[in-house]
């Protein structure tokens, strides 16, 4: 694997070494084929893509009845109409029926940046959170990525996958090996725990590393797994930590900052909590993808400063 990639790549090579594996994997589509990036399992298994056209409760609707039928469906189409358009099929179809369906929900976050909110995906997670079983991941690097997805298909029952539109560099050792509902801690500190997900974990840790050579103690947190979470293992890491901080590219309702909210509550922590996205009542700002993230201090520079400030 390159040392940067896009992570819809990912998925479909996933895709291919399952089929070959002799996994009996069906993807379906709402003429998203070119945002899920199929082509090259396209031709491989000319036979095995469902592409409904642009129908997105249709296409989980039809998931869930491959699904029923012993196939491994996974649905690949852009975060934003995966959500909003296909709340009810997901919510019935697949979590409620407990159908074997995976959804990817590409291009998420702020990822389509000056199309705006009509195609910003800033609830997924929140609007996932809120139906009962359904497993929910957010990878942050290739590496996580692929092992996410292949630990999704190995996997009986729903799954949402949160993916990030653009090519992402490895945050993790060639070692590393992904735990459902494990943190996983990428810098040590003591005084502020950043806590981020997906694609901004990479703007947390140039943050971090900036601070650190400035000699500031900051750890950080790549919370990938939101369900299944160790809540305790991720209460026990914050544990005496002055400052927590929540970095996401989703509203802070429902998301990564309540989550730790509620560790930080249910746990006793006395850590203080700044929660970082966007905002109550706001929606993330068109514009490219560096102007999003500095209007809602989730890049390098704006979460560096909230924490200098945090530590005085």
């Amino acid at each position: 694997m390159s040392n940067s990639e896009h992570f819809a790549n990912i998925m479909v090579q996933c895709f291919i070494d399952a089929v070959k594996a002799g996994v009996d994997l069906v993807p379906v589509v709402a003429d998203s084929t070119s945002t899920s990036k199929i082509k090259p399992f396209v031709a491989e298994f000319p036979d095995r893509l469902v592409n409904v056209g642009i129908a997105e409760q249709v296409m989980v609707g039809t998931a869930a009845g491959l699904a029923l039928s012993g196939k491994v469906a996974a649905t690949c189409n852009a975060a934003p109409f995966l959500v909003s358009r296909s709340n009810e099929q997901v919510k019935v179809d697949v979590c409620y029926n407990n159908t074997n369906v995976k959804l990817f929900g590409l291009n998420s976050g702020a990822s389509y940046g000056p199309l705006a909110s009509t195609h910003h995906a800033i609830d997924d997670i929140s609007t996932m959170r809120g139906f009962g079983n359904i497993q929910i991941f957010a990878p942050s690097c290739p590496i996580e990525c692929k092992q996410i997805i292949e630990h999704a298909i190995r996997e009986m029952g729903p799954v949402y996958i949160r993916m990030d539109g653009k090519a992402l560099p490895e945050l993790h050792d060639t070692d590393y090996r992904f735990v459902p509902g494990e943190p996983s801690l990428l810098r040590k500190g003591s005084k502020v725990a950043i806590c981020a997900l997906g694609s901004v974990v990479h703007e947390a840790v140039a943050a971090a590393d900036s601070l650190i050579e400035a000699g500031l103690d900051v750890a950080v947190i790549n919370v990938s797994s939101i369900r299944p979470l160790n809540r305790e293992l991720l209460g026990n890491m914050l544990s005496g930590m002055p400052h927590v901080v929540t970095v996401e590219e989703h509203n802070i309702n429902g998301g990564l900052g309540s989550i730790v909210a509620e560790v930080v509550a249910e746990q006793g922590l006395k850590s203080q909590l700044t929660r970082l996205g966007v905002a109550d009542g706001n929606y993330a700002a068109a514009g490219d993808r560096p102007y999003t993230r500095k209007n809602l201090s989730i890049d390098s520079a704006g979460i560096a400063l909230v924490c200098q400030n945090l530590m005085g």
